[in-house]
């Protein structure tokens, strides 16, 4: 392969690269409040709540994501007569799927706080709100941080599943350049791509760990 071809493919890959960051962004922007509210009805006292979350955490973490990609970008048409985008199918069912996950991760930082602190909140005054807000979160932030960190890195490569519903997103560019250029080269490219991303994730939580060694 040429400079000038290597120099076009480097190019066509970072345009491509956009729609995988794109399906992250979003992942994270719906998953990650989503994934705090049904961690907190999880925790319900009321069954009625908690029972239909337990239902829907089962389907989510128990179904292969490729699987409910798919099922969100072909089952509207057959329920309601219409479809979705294929980018919004693809995000609506990263977001579903991520959630369930970011909702354990939280349960297990909320759960982990001694109930000690919370007493102690309410004798000092606090509302609910205000204890959870002010005293339990900033600790289950920083508990919480390397399993979400190990999530963050997995949804960079999940990305490349999108490609199933004919989502033009890294790792779909990046075979269909190998089998034009009958080259290894941009599947190799790719792999790089995803490595940067990860680097640039792992980095990122690296230092937030770092600010929050005071709640150690």
């Amino acid at each position: 392969m040429t400079a000038e071809a290597l120099y076009k493919l480097f190019w066509f890959m970072l345009e491509a690269s956009g729609m995988t960051v794109k399906i992250f962004f979003f992942t994270l922007l719906f998953g990650l409040p989503l994934g705090l509210l049904v961690a907190v009805g999880r925790m319900s006292k009321f069954a009625l709540i908690r029972e239909p979350i337990k239902l829907y955490l089962l389907i989510m973490r128990g179904t292969p994501l490729i699987l409910q990609l798919m099922f969100f970008c072909y089952a509207p048409y057959y329920i309601v007569g219409s479809t979705m985008s294929r980018v919004s199918a693809a995000i609506l069912a990263f977001t579903l799927n991520y959630a369930a996950y970011f909702c354990e991760i939280y349960r297990s930082g909320i759960e982990s706080i001694p109930a000690g602190q919370r007493e102690a909140a309410t004798i000092l005054g606090f509302t609910k709100a205000q204890t959870f807000f002010k005293i339990i979160l900033p600790q289950v932030i920083k508990r919480v941080l390397p399993p979400m960190g190990n999530e963050f890195m997995v949804l960079v490569k999940d990305t490349a599943l999108a490609n199933v519903i004919g989502v033009a997103e890294l790792y779909q560019m990046a075979t269909k350049n190998m089998s034009r250029s009958a080259s290894i080269l941009p599947l190799i490219m790719a792999g790089v791509f995803y490595l940067i991303m990860n680097a640039i994730v792992s980095k990122a939580f690296g230092c937030a760990e770092k600010r929050l060694d005071y709640y150690s």
